[in-house]
This record gives structure tokens, sequence and C-alpha cells, in this order.
């Protein structure tokens, strides 16, 4: 039987900033974003992927991600912007900050540089309001990502970030479900090389095997990761 293109629940009206009826929805991968995509479909909000993820490395991973985004985005019927991978740049802003931890300055430049870039193409092509599917993930701080937010959309003129709680309301049990009800590929590491290269470290600390890119999918057994 095919699968409902969205979770058949009882969910709250949701309602943009300033009423906006356009959304533009920072994506950083399909696990993250199917959850706060069916819940503005579900509330009728009108809204357009935006994928500007020049952190994820290396470019086997950002494909893979990439795609299966695009593939879920197409099933809903929602707009796709595949934006630029000009990770010669992310390099370049995270020079210096290469034994960062997780949470620390380096996810700050991370996150401004890709709102930075959601904003202004917001701002360019008539959406009021941006979001992002970020802050769904418990590995994430909220108020990290949404203070990044923030400052982003503050550069330009009737710009607005929405902050809303996407794990709320049991927002993230569902990005789980959905996950699993779609197969969707399971990343082992939040995208960027540094944060690879110590998840690998992490695990041969725990004498277990490296990550393998492409190998592991929601729903082919009971862990995650």
């Amino acid at each position: 039987m095919t699968a409902p293109l969205v979770t058949p629940i009882e969910r709250p009206v949701l309602e943009a900033p300033n009423g906006a009826k356009k959304v533009l929805l920072h994506s950083c991968c399909a696990p993250c974003s199917g959850e706060v995509m069916e819940a503005m479909l579900a509330s009728g909000i009108e809204y357009t992927v935006f994928f500007y993820n020049p952190n994820i490395h290396p470019l086997k991973e950002y494909e893979i991600r990439k795609h299966e985004n695009i593939a879920f985005a197409e099933k809903h019927g929602v707009p796709f912007i595949d934006a630029d991978y000009d990770v010669d740049n992310w390099f370049a802003r995270a020079k210096g900050m290469e034994h960062e931890p997780e949470r620390g300055i380096r996810c700050t430049m991370c996150f401004d540089m890709r709102f930075e870039r959601t904003a202004l193409y917001a701002y360019e092509n008539g959406f009021p309001v941006i979001t992002s599917s970020l802050g769904i993930s418990r590995w994430k701080n909220m108020n990290q990502i949404n203070d990044c937010g923030v400052r982003a959309a503050a550069k330009y003129p009737g710009i607005t970030y929405w902050e809303y709680n996407w794990r709320k309301g049991g927002g993230s049990a569902r990005m789980i479900e959905i996950s699993k009800r779609e197969h969707f590929y399971q990343q082992e590491y939040c995208g960027c090389a540094y944060s690879l290269r110590d998840s690998n470290a992490h695990r041969r600390s725990q004498g277990r095997e490296p990550i393998r890119i492409g190998e592991k999918y929601y729903g082919d057994d009971t862990q995650e990761s």
C-alpha cells in the first residue's frame, strides 16, 4: 500500500510570522526536513525548499543527502532550489576552527554562512519568511540555530526568521517515523569533514568500525545513530 503523503494525525494549524503565506525552508537533509515539510503542508503554508549546505563532506555524502531531499520534495510537489556547493568557501571560513567542538564557534560560522545565503535568496525572490529544519535534530543547539537565523534575516529588510520549535508536539518522534516510512538514508555524522573525523575517532576509541557512507538507512534495524 502506498504511504500517505502527509502523516494522518491531528496537528495544530501553524501560522508563519506576520501571517506570511510564503516561506523559504532551508533544508539540511530529508530526514530532518520530512516532519517540517509535512507540518507546513498540513497547515496549507506555501513554501519552497532551499538546499544550501557546502559544509557536507565528502561529495558522495552531499549528493546522497541532496538527491534524497529532491526526491521527497518532488513527491510532495514542493519547489526545490539547489544552491551552490561552494565547498572551498566553507573550508576557508572554517580555517582556524578545525579543532573546535561540536556546537562551538565552527558550527556558528557554518549556520551563519548557510542562513545568510538563505536570507539573501529570500530577499531577492520575494519570500518574507525563512526557517530551517536544522533545529529539529536533538543533536543541535536550538538557541544557537535560532540566533544565527535571526541574525541572518536582520541583514535584509522585510525578512523574518521563523523560530518555531519543530521538535514540540511529537515532532522529533515523527521525524524518525517519517524517515523509517520513507527509508531515508541515515547519516551518522553532522556533515562536515571535521565532524566525520571526530566521529570516526570516537568509534575507534570504542573498537567500532568507521562510518560507511551510503550504507545505513532508517528501518534497516532498530538502532539509531
